[in-house]
């Protein structure tokens, strides 16, 4: 029995990050929210805000050093984070399928479409494919036995032996019939033909269509699409939109579009995250996020945008560029760049403050025109001023005490390996494996700490 959950996917307060021999660079730094089956995130922001990163978290893919500090991602009620990678195996493809932003370095140049295409359809059969050709095959061989044990016509009972074997085929050769029902699903003329081409053969828009193809040949029920219209004429990009419309509504799967292009998000998404330097500093619906922007960030973003209908005004960009993660300010990331930065914008971290029931943000001049405009008491706004974070650093020198804390985690972590799930019977096989590789990973980070310490004292000897 499947177990109960609230949202499809839920992510909350998600730390990843980044370890050098100077130090630990987060680069998602405290990331939360919610897909739903059936509904479209957009997850928009400059290049460097940390997009990327949380899919790959998600994915659980980050090369090293990357690694996920803190948080929770739960996918159907399960914990994501903390799974061996046997486990995470058979979600990555079947359950969760990401569409990574260049097709072309992301697929295998010396093999053909074909065998890529294949290999996920045979390490993730779709049950629900295999149990009617199952059925089809068992059908097919009773009308068959039945007609031959009868006194019915041969040519009848031919037939039905022929479509007997037609039913073995379709068993037999179901990765391939597979494919090509794939490609035709995404537009690909001559799906026969192009299985036995090499991706170099291809234009970068049918790459694109190639990788959106291997994404959804296992049904996944979450789609993760990483700027899936980068370097794409617009043309192309109408398409793949479309494309993803209209197998998002066939599969009522959820999709993240992580995108920097606002007119992808007005597009296909239902809900909008804004991030900036590793954070999310608004968020709501298409609607309110386009109409009714409330973060200086957001409305920079805005101001950016080309109108079709008006040439005649010029483009507002957002001044400065994208910030230093080794230096942030104490306060809001945005600070530096703000045209209406206060003194408290660069002393605290705003929190989240609720617009309306569909739209949150996170910004300290929403919070004094609220209470200008008497939207809140003055009590309420001294509350929020208060209640906001001290401190916003991305970039953690590394000490003698992460070291300490690290070994600590790793002996905590063997403790229970060792005294517990081994002895205790009600722990199931796969809560070992879980446990056992946590053993592993944080002993790999306890040694990581170590080489990394000694490195950043190194270098500070220079």
């Amino acid at each position: 029995m499947e177990q109960k959950y609230k949202h499809l996917l839920e992510v909350k307060d998600l730390y990843t990050s980044f370890n050098i021999p100077a130090g630990e660079v987060r680069s998602v730094n405290g990331v939360s929210f919610n897909v739903d089956k059936g509904k479209v995130l957009g997850i928009v922001g400059e290049s460097g805000s940390g997009k990327s990163v949380t899919a790959y978290s998600i994915m659980q893919i980050l090369q090293h050093p990357g690694r996920i500090v803190s948080g929770s991602i739960r996918f159907k009620g399960k914990e994501l984070i903390g799974l061996p990678a046997n486990q995470l195996q058979k979600i990555r493809g079947e359950k969760i399928s990401i569409i990574f932003q260049d097709p072309m370095s992301s697929l295998n140049p010396v093999y053909t479409i074909g065998n890529q295409i294949k290999e996920a359809i045979n390490l993730h059969p779709v049950p629900r494919i295999i149990n009617a050709l199952d059925k089809k095959i068992n059908d097919a061989k009773k009308a068959y036995e039945d007609a031959k044990n009868s006194n019915k016509d041969a040519k009848e009972v031919e037939q039905l032996k022929e479509n007997y074997r037609h039913a073995q085929y379709e068993k037999d050769n179901y990765a391939q019939l597979r494919a090509i029902e794939m490609l035709k699903l995404v537009g690909i003329n001559e799906p026969e033909k192009r299985l036995k081409q090499y991706p170099f053969e291809f234009s970068g828009g049918m790459l694109q269509r190639i990788m959106i193809a291997m994404s959804l040949v296992c049904e996944p029920d979450l789609l993760i699409a990483d700027e899936p219209t980068t370097a794409l004429d617009v043309t192309i990009q109408a398409q793949i939109l479309e494309l993803l419309k209209d197998l998002q509504q066939k599969m009522d799967m959820g999709i993240i579009i992580i995108t920097h292009d606002l007119g992808v998000v007005a597009q296909v998404c239902d809900e909008v995250d804004v991030m900036y330097a590793g954070r999310i500093v608004e968020r709501g619906t298409v609607e309110e996020i386009f109409y009714n922007p409330q973060h200086e960030y957001t409305k920079g973003l805005m101001q950016s945008i080309p109108q079709a209908n008006d040439t005649r005004e010029r483009l507002v960009p957002i001044e400065g560029n994208p910030v230093d993660v080794f230096r942030l300010p104490k306060g809001c990331s945005f600070a530096p760049r703000c045209q209406s930065c206060m003194r408290i914008c660069l002393q605290k971290y705003p929190r989240y403050m609720t617009v309306n029931d569909k739209h949150e943000t996170a910004c300290f001049k929403y919070y004094l025109e609220a209470y200008k405009n008497h939207k809140i008491d003055k009590k309420t706004f001294l509350e929020f001023i208060q209640e906001s974070t001290t401190g916003n650093a991305s970039f953690k020198p590394l000490t003698h005490y992460d070291v300490l804390d690290a070994y600590n985690d790793y002996q905590l972590a063997d403790r229970m390996y060792r005294h517990v799930a081994q002895k205790v019977a009600s722990f199931t096989q796969e809560e070992r494996e879980v446990i056992y590789y946590t053993v592993k990973e944080r002993k790999a980070n306890w040694k990581r700490a170590q080489s990394d310490y000694k490195m950043s004292v190194k270098t500070k000897k220079i």
